[in-house]
């Protein structure tokens, strides 16, 4: 697992396992928050580790969850804290996450001892968090899923975004529009820092940029599969939009972003289809 420093109390943890996914944490004399936690048990107690070197092993004052994914979601179930995530989080967690767990548990042995946390602590637009000196700004940010959120460290000007901003926009069970609102709503916090859901930390002034390569990348993908719903084209014919022609580097994520984007562009095709249908 790497770990990054990104002020003198925040830490960002990203996974080797899985996707570069992150964790962040926020850490005062005795008292911790962890916004997002790791799928696999190993990476949980690594997170544990680090704790109780840092603060001692009752600390962890509160869990953050972005989203109900379960690669943010899944090591709650080892961690101490009250939960705290959107209502629809809460929602979806409590309706969809035993059947999520159990596929999971099938496909990947790694997960056997996950145990399902729901959130204990939920929220509709905003909520504001204050843990020692930190001052932390909760607020709803969906788009790429109905239930998402970010959080905004007030003083340290840390924004966590969550999976709304990565190496490239994930649509599936998403909204397009929704989702470029959200992004383009970061750009007001002009934050120092924004830790991504997936992927590097990312510096002030790539932010904007960031920003604007998703939202044209969204607007790419959708103008494309849209227009190939039009004209009737089977769906093999997605494969003819390349990643990279849309604005996104194939390289990003270790590679995975070919298939992401391929997932996007399948979903978007479904959703059009359907609606033209």
């Amino acid at each position: 697992m790497q770990i990054d420093r990104v002020a003198e109390d925040v830490y960002v943890m990203v996974s080797d396992l899985y996707a570069q996914v992150t964790s962040t944490i926020v850490l005062d004399t005795d008292v911790a928050v962890v916004i997002d936690t790791l799928p696999f048990p190993s990476e949980t107690r690594q997170i544990l580790a680090f704790l109780e070197e840092h603060v001692g092993p009752h600390a962890l004052a509160y869990v953050v969850l972005t989203h109900h994914h379960a690669d943010h979601v899944f090591g709650a179930g080892l961690l101490g804290g009250e939960v705290i995530a959107h209502d629809a989080c809460a929602k979806l967690m409590a309706t969809q996450g035993p059947s999520m767990l159990a596929t999971a548990r099938q496909t990947n042995p790694a997960l056997a001892e996950v145990e399902l946390r729901l959130p204990s602590i939920s929220f509709r637009q905003s909520m504001h968090l204050h843990v020692g000196w930190h001052h932390l700004s909760l607020f709803h940010a969906p788009g790429h899923s109905a239930d998402g959120i970010a959080v905004f460290l007030e003083e340290e000007k840390i924004l966590v975004a969550g999976d709304a901003l990565m190496s490239i926009p994930y649509l599936v069970g998403g909204d397009p529009e929704q989702l470029k609102a959200t992004l383009q709503s970061f750009v007001a916090y002009e934050p120092d820092f924004v830790v991504q859901g997936h992927g590097r930390v990312l510096l002030r002034g790539e932010v904007e940029e960031a920003v604007e390569a998703s939202c044209t990348y969204i607007d790419a993908i959708v103008e494309r599969v849209s227009a190939l719903v039009q004209e009737g084209a089977p769906p093999e014919r997605l494969r003819e939009i390349d990643v990279e022609a849309c604005g996104i580097p194939r390289i990003a994520l270790d590679g995975l972003v070919a298939r992401l984007h391929l997932n996007n562009l399948v979903d978007l095709y479904k959703r059009y289809a359907t609606d033209s249908a």
